[in-house]
């Protein structure tokens, strides 16, 4: 039975008082706090000048292989290429980075400077959309399983949900015909073969 304030009754037996001893010389503590972590110096570069110096000067080859416009090598890797990775932020500077596949070629080229992702489902969330309505500048990576090609491409996109090209990426599935209700167009600023080296070091494909 509980004890009201102000109202007599049973009384609750007396806890014995807790004691703290210091342990004795040998023995193990029960529980110890644990050791702060000392901060451990670091170097943060803070200029174009001091990256440079770390860096060194790129490759002639690293920039002059830089294009505005489509070349056939880069056409044969859209054409085989099931999978990409769209870049986009917003006018605020906070990025996304959203995984795009489907069959090889889902990318759809309308010019030489011109391509286009079709939407296809998906959460609906639309975070690369929002963020092209924002920024419209995006970045792209292709990459084809099993292969050493790696794509780059930067550009200004708009967010489409019609144009003459969209029947040209209506896709199948579960024997339904799908035409997309929205596309991403992307105009190139400049497009790019990355050096593989990162795939070969992650062992990607193996």
């Amino acid at each position: 039975m509980s004890t009201l304030a102000g109202h007599e009754g049973p009384t609750a037996p007396t806890a014995p008082a807790r004691t703290t001893e210091a342990p004795a010389a040998g023995s193990a503590r029960t529980a110890t706090r644990p050791a702060e972590a000392t901060a451990a110096p670091t170097s943060e570069i803070r200029s174009a000048e001091e990256l440079s110096a770390l860096l060194g000067e790129p490759w002639p080859i690293v920039i002059e292989k830089v294009h505005d416009h489509l070349a056939p090598e880069d056409l044969d890797i859209l054409a085989r290429a099931p999978f990409c990775v769209l870049s986009t932020s917003d006018d605020a500077g906070n990025c996304d980075a959203s995984p795009r596949g489907d069959l090889p070629g889902f990318t759809h080229v309308v010019d030489s400077s011109t391509i286009v992702l079709p939407e296809r489902p998906g959460n609906r969330r639309g975070d690369s959309l929002h963020n092209i309505l924002r920024n419209p500048h995006v970045g792209l990576l292709y990459l084809i399983p099993g292969g050493k090609e790696v794509l780059r491409v930067n550009g200004r996109a708009r967010v489409l949900s019609d144009a003459p090209y969209f029947d040209a990426m209506t896709a199948t599935a579960a024997g339904k015909a799908l035409r997309p209700a929205l596309a991403i167009e992307i105009a190139i600023d400049e497009i790019y073969l990355h050096c593989p080296q990162s795939l070969r070091r992650a062992a990607l494909w193996k």
